[in-house]
């Protein structure tokens, strides 16, 4: 990518635009969101949580009746391909249940594969693997499951946040993360704040300050105390990220565009270097040192809505918890 490209405002791009097709993957998605948003605003805004609830329900029918609709590749971004979907449909159901007690979705998720068959996966969770989402609204939100089975989500969930408190008092810098091959991948700082939420709901389950203490610990590491003495949230932190891959926050490439606003999470750490600008200046480099603030390392520096997701449930839960 040049930098002439890095900066061109949606509604002037004259790239060719492509609308993709549904897939089974989004629309199960879109029901688990949807159940979780009707339970979340029934209190809140009745007609609404009342919408989120029939649209859910539609969704998950849909889904049912068409459950091998793959995306189909090509058309611009990435493919985003899922043919495993097993996980999409557990973490449906069990949004749906909770939030409808009905016994239709309470057998959905007691057949399910995903259901206490080896505990929550030991990544926890990201956009092709869902499975934890739904273990976690099982374990923590008030349901009809059989409570000797919601103590087995909860001690699989608490199991977990001991493992990457583990991970993180073996490394320099606390952090809970460490893949097996010890490369970071592409969007490690995502993974960083599932991990912190996993830690977190184990706090909610049990209380026990040594949770809430290594949430505190990881955010840190988001904040600046890491191998590059760097924070990726921008206009937060002494030295923080402030020239991500953006079309539009794109100052870097254009000074007639903005920088990005505070609060923006880059990708962050990435052992693969898939970006020209990062391959040829950090070849060789540490895990948590293959990062470059420049608008065109796509591979170390883009933003996305599923991290900055986690930030944002991340950062609430530790205003929550400040002393």
């Amino acid at each position: 990518m040049i930098a002439d490209q890095a900066c061109t405002r949606p509604d002037l791009d004259a790239q060719p635009r492509h609308l993709r097709g549904q897939s089974t993957a989004a629309t199960l998605n879109l029901a688990a969101t949807a159940a979780q948003c009707a339970r979340i605003w029934r209190t809140i805004d009745h007609r609404f949580a009342k919408r989120c609830l029939v649209a859910a329900e539609k969704a998950y029918a849909a889904a049912v009746a068409n459950p091998a609709v793959f995306c189909a590749p090509g058309g611009g971004g990435g493919d985003y391909g899922d043919t495993y979907l097993v996980d999409e449909f557990y973490w449906a159901a069990a949004e749906l249940f909770v939030t409808t007690g009905h016994k239709t979705y309470e057998n959905a998720v007691r057949s399910s594969p995903a259901y206490l068959a080896k505990g929550i996966p030991a990544n926890g969770f990201e956009w092709a693997e869902v499975s934890a989402l739904g273990d976690l609204t099982l374990a923590l939100v008030p349901n009809r499951l059989p409570m000797r089975e919601q103590h087995a989500l909860g001690r699989a969930l608490v199991s977990l946040a001991d493992q990457r408190i583990s991970t993180m008092e073996a490394q320099g810098y606390p952090v809970p993360y460490l893949p097996a091959d010890g490369r970071y991948a592409w969007g490690s700082n995502g993974q960083v704040l599932n991990q912190i939420v996993i830690i977190a709901a184990a706090f909610d389950l049990t209380h026990e300050h040594k949770y809430r203490q290594a949430a505190f610990e990881a955010m840190d590491y988001i904040l600046g105390r890491n191998g590059l003495n760097q924070s990726y949230v921008t206009g937060y932190g002494t030295k923080f990220t402030n020239n991500q891959h953006h079309r539009f926050w794109a100052n870097m490439a254009n000074a007639a565009y903005p920088h990005p606003p505070a609060g923006a999470l880059a990708g962050g750490p990435n052992s693969g270097l898939e970006d020209p600008v990062a391959s040829r200046t950090l070849p060789g480099c540490a895990p948590q040192k293959c990062y470059l603030d420049n608008i065109e390392s796509f591979a170390t520096n883009e933003v996305a809505i599923n991290w900055n997701s986690g930030l944002l449930w991340t950062a609430a839960w530790l205003s929550d918890h400040t002393p």
